[in-house]
């Protein structure tokens, strides 16, 4: 089997599960309960939390746990958008977010708060004139993807967070879902929330990560026992937890050891499949190094998936939680792709694990593939 659908989910390391499974059979204790048993298990959520601190660079008190990127985006943006309405109403994002962030500010919208949208430019970034114009006295939150999980474009998130801390009181949250271990975040300490997602870095669905700056406050949107520094209220994931630290600390110790290999394989990905006539490449210069996107106008996605599929190879067409739409892309149509191209797209996401002879079937596979289609077609 060849997986090059990583952005959506990546496989789990066998220490994690191991991990999971011994922490759920062993530890299976309430962290919140008095007796021994439960501050056995109470000790084994601190040890994961300074863990993840300690590889994040930041303090294990400003560490939340969550269910996943989609809950650490919601729990960020709502919860600073109802935390601090009393000093404005205004948001901004940028057209090219992930739905978890896109539906939270349309929700918000109809709630009666004002959103701006910033455009992009064709290479996926938002510019900081077009931000600097954008904020105002009421904004009380910027909220941006670091790394964009259908075409791999990278924000100047350094500099972008820097008009706002110079020209705004707003907090700044980046989405660094796609990012983590791939693209390194150069925040320059601008950032005030930051979301991430196990499942992203061979850990297990069901399992995420906010970074919430130590003097930010955030409105809960779980009322409850008061878990999480009473920010996010419900009892521990603990096994979850504790295989996300362990995964965490491996997937960095791999990322250091072959990100060259990884931009490898990306640039002789993008010069072979450039180099099909039938095919346009979608994915901006200078983008992270695990997604390409592409096209091959005239052919359904769907249906060149399903014959990459029956040679045991999986692609994708764009985020796993907006595939089954049959909308084209809102951000290959940001980014100023026609309809025709955004609707016939298709991504492929490595991991460290994606070997060079992975590369070179999925070529021979592609091009046979899509030979047949057209010869179909005719």
């Amino acid at each position: 089997m060849i997986y090059l659908d990583n952005s959506a989910t990546t496989q789990p390391y066998n220490e994690v599960i191991e991990a999971f499974k011994k922490t759920a059979h062993d530890f299976y204790a309430n962290p919140s309960s008095l007796h021994r048993k439960g501050g056995e298990v109470e000790r084994l959520v601190r040890q994961a939390r300074e863990s993840i601190a300690s590889l994040l660079h930041v303090d294990s008190d400003e560490i939340v746990f969550t269910s996943g990127g989609t809950e650490s985006n919601n729990l960020a943006i709502k919860g600073a958008a109802f935390e601090h309405m009393n000093r404005g109403k205004h948001l901004i994002t940028s057209q090219i977010e992930h739905a978890s962030s896109m539906e939270s500010f349309r929700q918000l919208e109809k709630m009666g708060f004002h959103v701006t949208y910033l455009p992009v430019g064709s290479d996926g970034h938002v510019s900081k004139d077009d931000l600097a114009d954008a904020l105002t006295k009421e904004t009380i939150l910027v909220s941006l993807m670091h790394v964009n999980n259908e075409v791999g474009s990278v924000q100047p998130i350094k500099e972008l967070g820097m008009v706002i801390k110079e020209n705004s009181r707003a907090l700044f949250h980046v989405d660094d879902v796609q990012g983590i271990g791939k693209v390194p975040l150069k925040s320059h300490g601008t950032a005030d929330l930051i979301s991430y997602s196990a499942h992203k870095f061979h850990g297990l669905k069901g399992n995420g990560v906010l970074y919430k700056r130590r003097n930010v406050s955030l409105f809960p949107l779980l009322s409850g026992g008061g878990q999480e520094s009473e920010v996010r209220s419900g009892t521990e994931n603990v096994p979850g937890i504790v295989a996300t630290a362990k995964a965490l600390r491996l997937y960095l110790q791999q990322a250091q050891s072959n990100s060259e290999k990884i931009n490898y394989l990306k640039t002789k990905l993008l010069n072979e499949i450039g180099a099909i006539n039938e095919v346009v490449i979608n994915t901006p210069r200078n983008s992270a190094p695990h997604i390409i996107n592409f096209s091959v106008p005239g052919i359904k996605p769907e249906v060149l998936i399903h014959a990459l599929e029956e040679k045991d190879i999986f692609v994708s067409t764009r985020s796993a939680c907006s595939s089954r739409t049959a909308e084209p892309s809102h951000v290959l149509t940001a980014l100023g792709v026609s309809n025709a191209r955004a609707q016939s797209a298709i991504r492929i996401s490595l991991s460290f694990q994606t070997t060079e002879k992975d590369s070179d079937v999925f070529l021979v596979e592609l091009k046979k593939a899509i030979h047949k289609l057209k010869q179909v077609m005719r």
